[in-house]
């Protein structure tokens, strides 16, 4: 197991507070481009408990490409990509990730267009990795297009298991929100009686 820092073990994962995103993905309309099945896009967006399984994959089609698109149901903030990829050859190296794109974004469109994010990933794992996602496009996200290239072997690549970790922004301004009333309320009203109590105290002295 690498100690790189962007990476970390199963375990590590499965400690943390943040949620794993799975709930929030609008798995009905994730669709990638250059597979060898086009619903095996959908294949590899498991549940946690299955991320170890590799019976279901997804492989690209005539080259080293895959982009895969991920719609969630809310918005979410992102803070990191769970990863198990292919070894040896079918491996891919570098990893591209276009933030809010309402539809996914394609190969011509990933030749002109500025990822959010551009990741060397990690070879010879044989768990789930993590991959921090640290940059601002990624606090309120509606869809990720996800584009894997540059094999180890230089003709196709394998992924068996994509996920998310974060937070869901609408379930925490909810919360804070029915916090947050009663108490600006209580303080509203105080200020509101000390402002009555200072102008009746004006217009008895005007008197």
């Amino acid at each position: 197991m690498s100690n790189n820092p962007p990476s970390s073990n199963a375990s590590e994962i499965e400690g943390t507070d943040l949620m794993n995103l799975y709930g929030f993905i609008d798995r009905q309309n994730v669709h990638g481009l250059n597979l060898t099945v086009p619903e095996d896009a959908r294949a590899i967006v498991k549940p946690w408990e299955e991320r170890d399984d590799t019976t279901k994959m997804a492989e690209s089609g005539v080259d080293d490409q895959v982009i895969i698109h991920v719609p969630f149901s809310k918005n979410v903030r992102v803070k990191s990509v769970l990863l198990k990829l292919g070894r040896g050859e079918v491996t891919p190296r570098h990893l591209r990730i276009y933030a809010n794109h309402t539809n996914i974004v394609d190969f011509s469109d990933a030749e002109e267009l500025i990822p959010n994010l551009n990741i060397s990933l990690l070879e010879g794992e044989v768990g789930v990795m993590e991959y921090p996602l640290r940059a601002a496009a990624f606090v309120n996200v509606h869809s990720l297009s996800l584009f894997f290239s540059d094999s180890v072997g230089g003709d196709s690549i394998r992924l068996y298991y994509l996920g998310f970790r974060g937070d869901s922004k609408s379930i925490k301004r909810e919360a804070d929100s029915k916090l947050d009333i009663p108490a600006a309320n209580a303080a509203d009203a105080r200020v509101i009686d000390r402002l009555r109590e200072q102008a009746a105290g004006a217009q008895t002295t005007a008197r």
